[in-house]
């Protein structure tokens, strides 16, 4: 077995030559956080092939534990909101709840966050507690605060934390709210995703201060945003691309599907817009956002394959079908589902397709909005 410090050191040599870090005050924080204290509670591992995922515990004791804490992946460390890898022998089939990020995606993000000496920044999302590390690495216990929802999870992360002698302030809470007692912040990165960006990360991030998060929905499209927070109050940044996907904020989850409505209902007619935009991560993106309450299923309905989008809460619906010669869509519910996408994508067509590094994001007082 090839001992950390070796590892370590290839990773961060991996990391630059891809372009993830790019700056040497990270490489420094970089070269001083051992990435397995954050994972000595184990991990899950994906068993190939399976469906649906099925994942099994890899723990310190097992052989390929030390490699793979230094490999440039994510690290699943918690399913179905409680179970850790030490909880189970055998498989589980449940979702993920918790990682360790891959490495270049924390390091590259850290890199975006654009901190300098001195800056406050507050961290969403604890989770290992590796993410926090680094940035107290580069900027002092003292400007470091981090919040994560999972109380479990706090725990585990002061722990690891504490073991390496690293104190920043670490707060149990839904991190959607921010913590408003150390604000103002010079800066605020979420290692979540987020449906919109909350209303109190603007209000506790400093006029010209920077907000870093992750924007997606329900259609699993998301980007990376940064946001420069106004005077106004208001807040504004471009999507910075790579199609960056993190867990969602578990308060920005969907609600359950439960008892699904009668899709033979409805009004039909042909679209030329069929259910291969939701294939595509731009087009899927733009759909998101138009209807953002909308979920996807795929169903067999009378015999034959279709899409549908289901919006739980107001129960509309639109249900696309090809016959081999058309698509046709069928709707029905308050809202037309289907027609909104339709004219959103359209708009995008007829500005030229821009690729999503070409959005911006604007959020006003309960407003969250693209441009592009």
């Amino acid at each position: 077995m090839t001992d950390h410090p070796q590892l370590l050191a290839s990773l961060i040599d991996t990391l630059s030559a891809g372009g993830n870090l790019r700056s040497p005050a990270w490489k420094r924080a970089a070269e001083a956080v051992p990435r397995h204290e954050f994972l000595r509670g184990g991990f899950f591992r994906r068993i190939q092939n399976s469906v649906p995922s099925a994942w099994e515990p890899v723990l310190e004791s097992d052989p390929g534990w030390l490699e793979a804490c230094y490999s440039d992946e994510s690290l699943v460390t918690q399913i179905a909101g409680t179970v850790v890898p030490t909880d189970i022998r055998g498989r589980i089939l449940r979702e993920p709840t918790s990682s360790s990020t891959l490495p270049s995606l924390v390091l590259r993000m850290l890199e975006d966050l654009q901190v300098e000496p001195g800056m406050r920044v507050l961290e969403i999302g604890t989770g290992t507690g590796y993410s926090t590390a680094l940035l107290t690495q580069r900027l002092g216990e003292e400007n470091v605060t981090s919040i994560e929802y999972d109380e479990d999870v706090a725990v585990r992360a002061r722990t690891a934390l504490g073991r390496l002698g690293i104190h920043p302030t670490l707060v149990t809470g839904d991190g959607l709210d921010g913590y408003a007692e150390g604000a103002p912040y010079d800066r605020i990165i979420a290692t979540c995703g987020v449906r919109t960006i909350p209303a109190p990360w603007i209000e506790q991030t400093r006029p010209g201060g920077l907000v870093l998060a992750t924007v997606g929905g329900w259609l699993g499209a998301s980007e990376l945003a940064r946001l420069t927070v106004h005077a106004d109050g208001t807040a504004s940044g471009p999507l910075i691309g790579g199609r960056v996907s993190f867990m969602l904020a578990r308060p920005h989850l969907p609600p359950p599907l439960d008892l699904l409505p009668d899709l033979s209902a409805g009004k039909e007619r042909e679209t030329c817009l069929g259910a291969g935009v939701l294939d595509d991560w731009t087009c899927r993106f733009i759909v998101q956002a138009a209807v953002p309450e909308a979920q996807r299923l795929a169903l067999a309905h009378d015999g034959r394959h279709e899409d549908v989008l289901l919006d739980v809460a107001s129960g509309s619906w639109a249900a696309l079908h090809h016959d081999g010669r058309r698509w046709t869509v069928r709707q029905d519910g308050p809202n037309a589902l289907w027609d909104t996408a339709e004219e959103h994508v359209r708009r995008w067509q007829a500005a030229g397709a821009p690729g999503l590094e070409r959005f911006t994001v604007h959020v006003t007082p309960g407003k969250h909005s693209y441009r592009w």
